[in-house]
């Protein structure tokens, strides 16, 4: 089994950058929540590099400048906003991001900066800022000076003070500059800065520090501080201060005197998102500031010119100290690069970082997920397009915004409803592109705590449709909502379903800068959801820590919320079982608590008991939702902050499911049809195609040799598959029939797998033997079938794509339109059967029709049977083929062995003129002369590309064959039928004959070897 990224190719948000100086096309970004990538092309294509690692979140990135093969990278980014993964310390690469280790400071979770010694890569520095959501001490400033073995605490303040940035002063890296910050958060606020912020010089490497003060700086409380020395000048330092009097501040005698330059509130806002600064290394008075913008001061800080970077929202940047043209930078939208000094920057569309917050799906063929991508749009993807690859193409946005919900009309895909932050709600009509704002309550909170406002709505609400009736959606505030009409009214059922503790609703941002975004406000419901069971029961999850249970449609209210997680935790999400109105699920999140336990709760009877069931769930990576598979009760699947987890036994034991998943968060995950979606914090959309061998999981496979899986029913469509990696594309489904089979151990002969009608006759056959391709030289990127079938010990799966076996194949031949083919299977019941050893097996398998195509049954075996006639006869051909040019050899090596002897001279006259004349057969066959894909521009194509491109034009859609073809066919079949005769008047006169005159001289009789069938 194999996750299948679709996308879309959208970046998220990255806030580590950096270059390489002495590689100028490479380039890394760490994303913050989506691993290490690099380039090596300029930001054409990006790799992954951090996918197998403990975590994906990533907060700073620094490589040696003295060997560039050495990388470190911080984890967990500092920006802390309300939806931050962790770390868990800091990775070192010796091999250009190939392999990484794990080297210590695990605790400090996030990290806002690592740098490196300019001249020895075993030296480096990191500002940890600690836990954000709770006190701890591995936090502060710390230093190794063995490529990370040790580590030395050298600045450290208190447990809730942490380091956000440090600097080396380029011209002497004894000289360090560090900026300390306390910033924390709760789930009910935030806070920037305290009495011990601010900014500290080392003038020893690091091992004493001294507060930078007074002279000029602003008074206290300070809040985060940005800092930054010019390359050109080291007396020219530039530190970027939340404070009251807070802005741009330069010093020109290397850190001791200050002046407040720039106070503009376009770099001020939001300090504890931004506040980053960087200084040009070659000209003193040039800095950068990135805030919602990427600004550029040319003049020392006085006026700024804003850059056209993509996006918006900015945090890291890149100079290349050597060629301050060339940048790198990372915004909420991925990791840019500008190689012109910010005129022209590269595109962020082929990074799948994107961080989405839930997942649903429509009922179209093929079926559409849709989520909301954070600093981005919504989503709505299509999970398999017709042109065997999912691009830019296929997907939109929805109305909402970045953090909401997505719900589609279940009746009519061209419905959708899409949320945001502050409780907006739109509705979207496909068929008019009019998105309509439907909000329960359309007033502006911005800026208000949440105290004052009449509905208290954050940063993501639940709108989901009622299971029972399509025309009920439900929304919610600290109030479940119902609207019946389409959002244009809105009901409200019961009271207030919250703790609704007013000393959680107050002030966020901290004693500087407030920050009143709605993330942080408290006491409301944030999950939702009706029992597919029984109408009216409805089960909501508060942030507060309460499940609430109606059996009466909102009418009364029981509060049944479970014991054996910490109070205020956030009830995440609550899955209500499909086969029992009792019993329900509970994702219970208290990560905002600091604590990363995983908490999930069962309950069978209507919320009076709870059991949690979390055995064999990783200790420190919590929960956000957790799914039952609606066709085998308690098979149990779990979105975790690091992956995907599955359990076959209602929860009481717990396996990974991650597979080929990258570590990232699962935020949400959906059961559609036989697949599995997954919505990832960091890494787009993922589906796991077809997950009947979970369904059919039991533990006596295991003891079997070999086990076949039934497989789900096999559409039979023309969708494709591309494989090509490169690109930045997401991936179809199989193309076909997805066959999944366990082999207990390797065999030690090749197995078999079979496919048969309903007659029983093997109509195409795959064994595990590799066998050489013999295919024409590649002269582009192309996918090939699989020939063969895995064979390894465990859990195998082999694509049929539904035809029948093709023509025998000519070695190298050239088509000038594609190769032949067996013709597509038609819809109806078929068999697999599965050989391994003395020992077969056979599973049925369904094939349905493209439900987008209307073509009669009788149309489509009208085009079957021309199909398996053209398939048959360029067998019949090919096979020809190959004996003639089987003769021929025999023939040109008889006339070798001879030679020029005179009694030999009438076997080698005989020899030679049977050979012109079979050479003339298989010149009407086959163009001889074609050796690359366009040699048939200069000679003319026969008889096989003929047969092939008609066979293609008949294969292009689920159409009975048009009169042109088959008129075609005729034609080429009477043609073809004349070479065959020859050759088959050769075979019985002319090869008799010349064996005849052989024997008469006394030479071995020659004949053309026997063709096997596939």
């Amino acid at each position: 089994m194999k996750w299948r990224l679709i996308g879309p190719f959208r970046g998220g948000r990255v806030l580590a950058v950096t270059g390489v100086t002495s590689q100028p096309n490479t380039y890394y970004f760490g994303a913050v929540a989506g691993g290490v990538w690099k380039t090596t092309d300029g930001g054409v294509t990006w790799d992954p590099l951090f996918d197998k690692e403990t975590t994906s979140s990533i907060g700073s990135i620094a490589v040696s400048e003295s060997d560039p093969n050495v990388i470190y990278v911080g984890t967990g980014e500092a920006c802390i906003r309300g939806n931050i993964s962790f770390g868990d310390g800091v990775y070192r690469s010796n091999d250009g991001g190939k392999t990484w280790n794990n080297v210590r400071l695990k605790d400090t979770r996030h990290i806002g900066k690592v740098i490196v010694h300019p001249t020895n890569p075993d030296v480096a520095l990191v500002a940890a800022l600690g836990h954000a959501y709770g006190k701890n001490t591995e936090r502060g400033i710390f230093r190794t000076r063995d490529g990370g073995k040790t580590w030395e605490k050298v600045l450290y303040l208190d447990d809730r003070t942490g380091g956000i940035d440090i600097v080396f002063d380029p011209q002497n890296p004894h000289v360090l500059f560090a900026a300390m910050w306390e910033g924390y958060r709760t789930p009910w606020t935030l806070n920037s800065g305290g009495e011990k912020d601010g900014l500290y010089r080392s003038n020893d490497d690091g091992t004493t520090w001294k507060r930078v003060e007074g002279n000029g700086m602003p008074e206290g409380p300070l809040g985060k501080i940005g800092v930054a020395v010019s390359g050109a000048d080291a007396n020219v330092v530039y530190a970027l201060i939340e404070a009251k009097k807070g802005g741009l501040y330069r010093s020109d005698d290397g850190g001791t005197n200050w002046t407040l330059i720039n106070d503009d509130h376009r770099f001020r806002q939001r300090a504890w998102y931004f506040t980053h600064i960087w200084a040009d290394p070659r000209d003193s008075n040039k800095v950068y500031i990135a805030n919602t913008g990427l600004f550029r001061s040319n003049d020392g800080g006085k006026s700024f010119e804003r850059l056209n970077a993509p996006h918006g929202d900015h945090h890291g940047l890149w100079i290349d100290p050597h060629n301050p043209s060339r940048l790198i930078n990372g915004n909420d939208g991925g990791a840019t690069i500008s190689i012109d000094g910010g005129k022209n920057w590269s595109t962020q569309m082929n990074q799948p970082t994107a961080q989405f917050y839930h997942v649903t799906a429509d009922n179209d063929f093929p079926y559409r997920v849709y989520g909301t991508q954070q600093d981005n749009s919504s989503v709505g993807i299509a999970t398999a397009s017709d042109r065997g690859y999912i691009d830019r193409a296929d997907w939109d946005a929805v109305g909402g915004g970045e953090s909401g919900y997505v719900a589609v009309d279940p009746r009519d895909s061209h419905i959708v409803y899409a949320g945001s932050y502050f409780g907006y709600i739109s509705r979207l009509d496909r068929r008019t592109n009019q998105v309509q704002n439907i909000q329960q309550w359309p007033l502006d909170p911005d800026g208000y705590n949440a105290a004052v406002q009449k509905y208290r709505y954050t940063w993501t609400m639940p709108i989901v449709f009622s299971p029972h009736d399509p025309n009920i959606l439900y929304h919610s505030s600290q109030y479940l909502f119902r609207s019946k009409d389409g959002g244009h009214s809105w009901e409200t059922l019961g009271g207030d379903l919250t703790r609704n503790d007013k000393t959680k609703q107050q002030d966020s941002g901290g004693p500087i800068t407030k920050d009143q975004a709605s993330i942080e406000f408290y006491d409301l419901i944030f999950t939702v959801a009706e029992s597919p069971k029984q109408r009216g029961l409805i089960w909501v999850g508060t942030d507060d820590g309460l499940i609430q249970l109606t059996r009466d449609d909102g009418k009364t209210w029981t509060n049944v919320t479970p014991k054996g997680f910490p109070e205020w935790a956030m009830i995440s999400l609550i899955e209500p079982s499909p086969f029992d109105a009792g019993t329900a699920y509970a994702a219970v999140d208290a990560h905002k608590l600091d604590d990363f336990k995983p908490y999930i709760f069962k309950t069978s009877d209507f919320g009076k008991t709870w059991s949690p069931i979390t055995t064999g769930l990783p200790n420190s990576s919590y929960v956000h939702a957790v799914r039952e598979d609606p066709k085998r009760k308690g098979l149990l699947y779990a979105g975790t902050e690091t992956g995907a987890w599955v359990s076959f036994d209602e929860g009481a034991h717990w396996q990974a499911l991650q597979l080929n998943l990258p570590t990232t968060p699962v935020h949400d995950l959906i059961i559609h049809g036989d697949d599995l979606v997954v919505a990832t914090h960091g890494r787009a959309f993922w589906v796991l195609d077809d997950i009947s061998p979970l369904r059919q999981a039991n533990g006596a496979i295991a003891g079997e040799d070999a086990h076949l899986f039934a497989s789900r029913t096999a559409t039979r469509t023309r969708m494709g598959h591309t494989r090509r990696r490169r690109y930045a594309i997401g991936e179809n489904p199989p193309d076909g029939a997805a066959l999944y089979y366990y082999l207990k151990e390797e065999p030690k002969e090749h197995i078999k797998l079979e496919l048969l009608d309903t007659q029983g006759k093997v109509i195409r056959a795959f064994t595990s033997e590799e066998k050489k391709k013999d295919g024409a030289p590649d002269e582009w990127e192309r996918d090939e079938a699989a020939e063969h079938v895995p064979a390894k010990a465990g859990l195998n799966e082999f694509t049929w794509d539904l035809r029948y076996e093709p023509p025998k194949k000519i070695p190298a031949a050239i088509y000038d339109e594609g190769e032949p083919s067996g013709p597509l299977v038609l819809p109806g019941n078929y068999q697999v059967r599965l050989t391994v050893g003395p020992k077969s097996v056979t599973a049925p398998l369904e094939v349905a029709m493209d439900p987008r195509v209307k073509t009669s049954a009788e149309d489509l075996r009208k085009q079957f049977d021309l199909m398996l006639r053209m398939r048959d006869r360029q067998d019949e051909m090919n096979k020809a083929i190959l004996a003639i040019r089987d003769l021929r050899g025999q023939l040109q090596a008889l006339e070798k062995r001879l030679g020029s002897s005179e009694p030999a001279k009438p076997v080698v006259a005989t020899a030679a003129d049977l050979r012109k004349k079979i050479s003339a057969i298989e010149e009407e066959l086959v163009q001889v002369n074609s050796k690359a894909s366009e040699d048939e521009l200069n000679y003319p194509t026969k008889l096989n590309s003929k047969l092939g491109y008609l066979q293609n034009a008949v294969d292009s859609a689920d159409a009975q064959p048009t009169e042109a073809e088959l008129g075609v066919y005729a034609e080429l079949d009477l043609q073809l039928e004349s070479q065959l005769a020859k050759w088959r008047e050769v075979l019985a006169k002319d090869v008799p004959a010349f064996n005849d005159t052989m024997q008469k001289n006394n030479v071995p009789l020659i004949a053309p070897s026997t063709t096997k069938s596939n």
